[in-house]
């Protein structure tokens, strides 16, 4: 990466310019954005993941701007056309749409008016015309007179569709429209002939208008959303008599008939060229600022999601709850295997709640069960009612899972390898009860837009947003560190440095050798080079291994440093971590060197605080108010909920029956909120009071400021 990048993406993000190169030189020795933020801290001056992240975007983007700029300037020298200004301005700019704009009158075109003008022999009228100084069109377009151009309004026409594409590919005219639409481009809405019933869930864009710099991410997207089902017409444009008045004070020269030629060119030019030219621009912009706001929900939403508390290995009963069908019973032990499974039937149509009860009873007993999930889609409340009131002989924790996705991972390939003698029924009531377990661990094994959470994920630049959830993804689970002797494949997958073929073959040699009593062990598993023991080392921890630093976030090339300090207090390693009255008289200067510094000493001393802590937390039970359908839902009922999504626009609560109640933005605190995100967080316990019920549309109002 050259030095020149550093500097732009440094004045991009405001970053100093040492910081951008130190990142980019390990991003391109293949290090991976966890390890660069967690175990390069000298280097990068402490980068959090977001910048080296951001780093690492703008770093790709001017990549690609550098090869779209050789190919310009190769395609331009073999028309004979490059310039040594055109180079220079061509190899001076970094803005990808001025680079466009340099490009557009030498790129090759399909057959136009103007180029079918130009084979007529126009060209030349058409120059005549555009300076404006000869008045005399009719004498001057008899000359241009063939059996081609038959009259002298042909030739004129002809000469005019040559005007309006020099107009449309100037830089003058292109950058004045631009800034126009920056300025005051209004997003125009409205129903399509004949769609108006079918479309009804578009009611509100049937006709609308709106700024475009105030339009939120939510609405554009949902009228971008209705054009594409064909529901609606959108457009974006700024005023067009203003914008045609900036153009002619550019280009017209007076009132004469030539001036009246270009005048018409340039109204035809910008209605059929560069209007639509300049709106698709901006359509792409704001479709791409809107795909970002959007994107960035929904990783925000999903970071929390997968850092949700888990309850830890403890025999759990996962239940996916249904009514015709029966509720799935599985008996998972402390490490989330599965020993057993049956199906009830406590619901209608059979109502077999005595059998159903004493089943469940019966497995608590057996299994030594101490806890259950329930999953929160259908008949999820009524089994929670009937798990609440059995007797189980000894404490056991009722949970309500959220099973966004469960089916989707019960049909997957994830889930036929896991369990190839189980159907889709069994698998799911697994994920269930493994999710509230571990809630990483098992939805690493889902694709992300399944999951439930965000808005409008299906409508976002799909590889933009693949690329963002895998990088929440990848930072979660080696946020919290993963036990290499538990993990599944999956989610090993996601360990920097690792990848699908290493995480394999670690799981082979597991269950080849046993289990891993030491991280130096790894290098023995096939492929593990070097970089990739260096690359996911430290986010990997052997539970009751030999060296109690294996079971830390101190990485295996700091353990010399942790050895001295013990040897300085005379101790061992494992006395060190056991005392903090020692670790209290280390004086951390003396371990500063060349290649070692403060903050990853200071990193080293948090985690000898609390080595193997999980940074989750530990799921506790929630009781939800006695409520069973929207129907009995009353305007001014206070009731306790879960945040269970958030969007630009408010955030959704599960009040404990099947439709979420919306707070909206405005209702979520007694002060001016830009961000929901600022205020709530996903998986958080809110009391809430109800504004209004629409039992039709089944929508439920709340309010977090009255309560």
């Amino acid at each position: 990466m050259n030095e020149h990048h550093s500097k732009l993406i440094a004045e991009r993000l405001n970053i100093p310019t040492r910081k951008v190169s130190s990142t980019l030189a390990l991003l391109s020795e293949g290090a991976t954005i966890p390890f660069i933020s967690r175990y390069r801290k000298e280097a990068t001056g402490s980068l959090d993941e977001v910048q080296v992240a951001d780093i690492q975007r703008e770093g790709k983007k001017l990549e690609e701007l550098d090869k779209r700029r050789e190919t310009i300037l190769n395609a331009i020298e073999e028309q004979g056309k490059l310039t040594d200004e055109l180079r220079r301005r061509i190899e001076g700019t970094w803005d990808s749409t001025e680079l466009e704009d340099l490009y557009l009158p030498y790129k090759r075109k399909r057959k136009t008016r103007a180029s079918a003008a130009r084979e007529k022999g126009l060209e030349p009228l058409a120059e005549v015309i555009f300076r404006q100084q000869n008045n005399k069109l009719e004498e001057l377009a008899g000359h241009f007179i063939t059996d081609e151009v038959p009259t002298i309004g042909e030739a004129l026409q002809g000469a005019r569709d040559i005007i309006a594409e020099w107009i449309n590919e100037d830089e003058k005219a292109r950058n004045k429209v631009r800034f126009l639409f920056r300025k005051g481009a209004v997003i125009y809405s409205k129903v399509a002939r004949g769609k108006e019933e079918d479309g009804a869930k578009y009611r509100d864009y049937f006709a609308f208008e709106e700024p475009l710099k105030r339009c939120p991410s939510h609405r554009l997207l949902a009228m971008r959303r209705g054009e594409e089902e064909g529901f609606l017409r959108v457009s974006i444009s700024p005023e067009e008599e203003d914008t045609l008045y900036q153009l002619e004070r550019i280009y017209l020269k007076g009132n004469g008939p030539s001036s009246q030629q270009v005048k018409e060119a340039l109204h035809d030019c910008y209605k059929r060229l560069l209007g639509p030219s300049i709106e698709t621009e901006f359509r792409n912009s704001s479709k791409e600022k809107a795909d970002e706001e959007a994107i960035e929900v929904f990783a925000t939403n999903l970071r929390q999601l997968l850092l949700g508390a888990p309850l830890g290995q403890k025999r759990t009963l996962g239940i996916d709850p249904g009514f015709r069908t029966g509720c799935k019973v599985v008996v998972l032990d402390e490490s989330g295997q599965l020993l057993q499974n049956t199906t009830i039937y406590p619901h209608p149509p059979q109502s077999d709640e005595y059998n159903a009860g004493r089943t469940l009873e019966h497995l608590v007993q057996q299994f030594g069960i101490e806890a259950i999930a329930v999953g929160n889609g259908t008949a999820g409340r009524e089994t929670m009612a009937l798990c609440r009131k059995l007797k189980f002989g000894h404490p056991v924790d009722v949970f309500m899972v959220n099973e966004a996705g469960a089916s989707i991972y019960s049909a997957s390939d994830i889930a036929r390898e896991e369990f190839p003698d189980q159907d889709v029924t069994v698998r799911g009531a697994v994920s269930i009860g493994r999710r509230l377990m571990d809630p990483l661990a098992e939805l690493v094994k889902i694709d992300p837009k399944s999951i439930g959470v965000g808005q409008y994920q299906h409508d976002v630049s799909q590889t933009h947003l693949k690329e963002s959830l895998d990088q929440v993804v990848e930072s979660c689970v080696n946020s919290v560190g993963i036990n290499v002797n538990t993990a599944s494949k999956h989610l090993l997958t996601y360990v920097s440095g690792l990848g699908p073929v290493l995480a394999q073959n670690i799981v082979d040699y597991r269950s080849e050798k046993g289990a891993f009593k030491a991280r130096r062990e790894l290098m023995k598993v096939a492929r593990m080079g070097e970089k990739a023991f260096e690359q996911s080392a430290g986010f990997l921890r052997i539970r009751d291994g030999k060296n109690p630093l294996d079971n830390t976030a101190v990485h295996p090339e700091s353990y010399h440093i942790v050895e001295q300090m013990a040897k300085d207090q005379g101790c061992g390693v494992e006395e060190l971590i056991q005392r903090p009255d020692l670790r209290k008289k280390i004086d951390l200067k003396g371990y500063v060197s060349d290649t070692v510094g403060l903050p990853t000493l200071t990193d080293i001393m948090k985690e000898l605080e609390k080595p193997g802590l999980d940074p989750r937390g530990t799921a506790r039970p929630f009781e939800f108010a006695n409520i069973q359908s929207i129907e009995d839902l009353q305007i001014g009922m206070v009731v306790p909920g879960i945040v269970n999504n958030i969007t630009n626009f408010g955030a959704f609560v599960d009040i404990g029956i099947k439709e979420s109640g919306l707070v909206h933005v405005s209702q979520l605190a007694n002060k001016f909120v830009k961000n929901p995100a600022d205020v709530v967080h996903l998986g958080q316990e809110v009391t809430v009071k109800v504004m209004d019920v629409d039992l039709k549309r089944g929508r439920v109002q709340l309010s977090m400021k009255a309560v």
